[in-house]
Formats: C-alpha cells, structure tokens, sequence
C-alpha cells in the first residue's frame, strides 16, 4: 500500500490546547468529546499551560492519549511559546485545536512555526465592562485572534461574532461546534432527586443551586445578596453551590457575614453534576458574560427552570425552561422571580428536544471528526 493508503489507516492527531487547568467548562465538554469520539479516527492529546497537578491525568493516560504542560503564559509567554513549540514539532500533529480564547494567537503562533498546517481557534467566552482588567487582554487580543489560525470555531453565535466579527460568521468562515452532553444522565427522575436531595438533609426544602467557578465572571456576590433576600421571604430556602476557584473563600465569609451559613452549603467540586441538576428546584446563573453558558443546557436537560442574566447569550434558551433578568433589575424582582417556583412546577422529559438541538454528545462526536476529516482531506488534496 502507498504511503497516501497507509496515512490513510492512522487516526488523525490533534492537540488540543487548553489553556490553564481551571476544571471549568472547557475542560468538562473537551473531555466529553474526548471520551466519545472514535479512537480509531481521531487521536487527542492534551496540552496545559502551568506544571501543577490535573485531575484528568489519569484518564487521559488510560485512554491512550498523552498530556503536556508548558510554562504558564502568564509567568513568561516566551517560554510558554517555546516549549509548545517543541512539542508540536516532536510529536507532528495533524490538527492544533485550541481553546484559549483570544489568547490562542500565542500557540497557534508556535504551532505554525512548527509546521502544523491545520490550526484551529476556538472561542468559549466574550467579555464584560465589570471585569475590565481581564476584559482589556481579550480586547487588546482581539484583533490578532485570526492572524496564526486556519479556521475558527466557536460554542455559540454570540461567542462566534464577539471573537471573528459578524462578517466572518456571516460568509460562514467560522464553524459552530455545540457544547453537547451525555443527555441521558441528565435525564430528570424522580427518584434521582430525592436520593440526591436527602444526601444533604433537604429533601422538604426550596433548593437554589449554581455551578461555577468562583471567579468574578460568574457573579456570586449578586448571587447571595438575591438569596439573603430569597431567604428574608422564604425560610425554607436553602442554595447549594457546587465548585472552586480563588474567590471561594470571600464569598464564604461573605455568607458568614450575613448570617447565611445554615442556609447555604458549598459542595467543592463535583463529578455527579448531573444528579444535583436534577436536585435543584431552581438554577441560578446571574453571570456578567458568558459564550454560551453550558450549565444551562444541562440545566435544561434535567428539565430545571434556570434564571440567567442578560450576560448569558439568549440562543442558550432551547427549552420553556429559562427566564432571563437584567442585572440592572432590583435584587427584589430577582428573589421574586425565584421564588414564584418554590410550589414546584411540571417536569416535563426534554431529551428530544435537546438532541434536535444538537446537543447530544455522541453525534455531535461524529460530525466533530467529520469536520477534522475533512479539513485533513484538503489538506491532502493540496499535496498531491
């Protein structure tokens, strides 16, 4: 067989740039496309940026696949540049795919001095006035976020036009890839909710819950000023949050300091997100800015009425259940809005919907090789 028959055969190579290791978003729905794409098409390997230890380490090694980690860009770039690099130009990609936002200029510029010939930048996230330090990085970034890429990619519309421009997602230069989920287990029982509600001792109460890092983006402060109000109207109310992050612990004394902390319970990090979706009588996401906001699609998989700010992109609203609230509204209409569903409410099934939407893992899986295949097969046809 000709060398072209033998490529061919070997599954495709991608490296796909993460970034910082913040068991966020990105990392949950690239280790979902991780775990259900065909390994005998598509390979991926890992690249993060700070030497400190992951928790996806392990599995990633299990499945065959290999992680990487450089020098965090943000104690020196140069040498984060550097030794992505070397890594790139030792282990010959086909595919760099990275996630980094508008940061991703700086390895997809390594990346094409190594010689990848497909680089590819995904956005996840927009900015915002309220966190102008961050935001003036994204923004100064911006404009060079094409320069070393290939093709864009971004989880939604709004994320899509923020990163590339209207122009370049109008001319369909940029490809929409959704942030999907194993539906099924987001799947609402009855019987899930109540075991998983019981685990904490609440099973008769009104439960507010938020997953999300703590960090400025998502807004906790306004979060509990709205509950410390939701629980002046309503005693039985009690807010679970679910995650980690450097903010932690001053929204901890926060809630110590308002005299909240019987009625708030921080669970730390999670892998059985989707059972407390399930938990949850309301889900709350009051976030500044948001790409897509992919607690809210499992959210809605679970079938449990989210109440997002203007911050999160309206296309995220796939089913009934989402209201949206300006942060410019009092926190006495956000606690109201709230507690109009503390009688409860139909759980109505959504998997089908959601799966219409195309936000089921496995198919959404198959067309994500699909399109790195076919970007393989141009790249193939210009060398022959």
């Amino acid at each position: 067989m000709n060398d072209l028959g033998d490529h061919m055969k070997k599954p495709i190579k991608v490296l796909r740039v993460i970034g910082p290791f913040a068991a966020g978003g990105v990392e949950n729905i690239t280790m979902n496309y991780f775990r259900s794409v065909d390994p005998s098409r598509v390979r991926f390997d890992f690249l993060f940026h700070g030497k400190k230890e992951i928790s996806l380490e392990k599995e990633i090694e299990e499945r065959g696949s290999h992680f990487f980690k450089v020098e965090h860009y943000r104690d020196n770039n140069v040498k984060s540049m550097i030794e992505t690099y070397k890594i790139i130009k030792e282990n010959n990609y086909d595919i760099i795919h990275s996630h980094m936002n508008a940061l991703s200029v700086f390895p997809l510029m390594a990346a094409k001095f190594a010689g990848a010939k497909i680089r590819i930048a995904s956005n996840h996230s927009t900015a915002s006035k309220h966190e102008w330090k961050r935001s003036i990085v994204k923004f100064v970034l911006r404009p060079f976020s094409k320069l070393f890429a290939t093709h864009y990619v971004a989880c939604s519309k709004h994320a899509a036009i923020w990163l590339f421009g209207e122009k370049a997602f109008k001319k369909g230069k940029v490809k929409l890839i959704k942030n999907a989920i194993e539906l099924e287990k987001f799947r609402f029982s009855e019987t899930i909710r109540q075991e998983t509600r019981k685990e904490i001792g609440c099973d008769e109460k009104f439960i507010i819950g938020h997953v999300g890092r703590f960090v400025r983006q998502k807004n906790h402060a306004f979060l509990i000023e709205v509950f410390e109000d939701v629980v002046k109207k309503n005693e039985n109310a009690i807010l679970v949050l679910i995650g980690d992050g450097p903010l932690k612990s001053g929204i901890e004394a926060l809630v110590v300091e308002k005299g909240l902390s019987r009625y708030v319970k921080f669970l730390g990090l999670r892998e059985d997100v989707h059972r407390w979706m399930q938990a949850f009588d309301v889900f709350l996401l009051p976030s500044l800015y948001e790409g897509l906001g992919n607690v809210i699609t499992e959210a809605q998989a679970a079938s449990t009425v989210s109440i997002i700010s203007e911050g999160v992109p309206e296309e995220v609203k796939i089913t009934e259940f989402v209201d949206q609230l300006s942060l410019s509204q009092s926190i006495s209409e956000w606690s109201e809005q709230i507690l109009k569903y503390r009688i409860g409410y139909p759980r109505k099934d959504t998997i089908n919907l959601m799966i219409d939407n195309g936000y089921e893992i496995r198919a959404a899986s198959e067309s994500l090789v699909d399109y790195y295949e076919e970007l393989m097969e141009v790249v193939r046809k210009e060398k022959t």
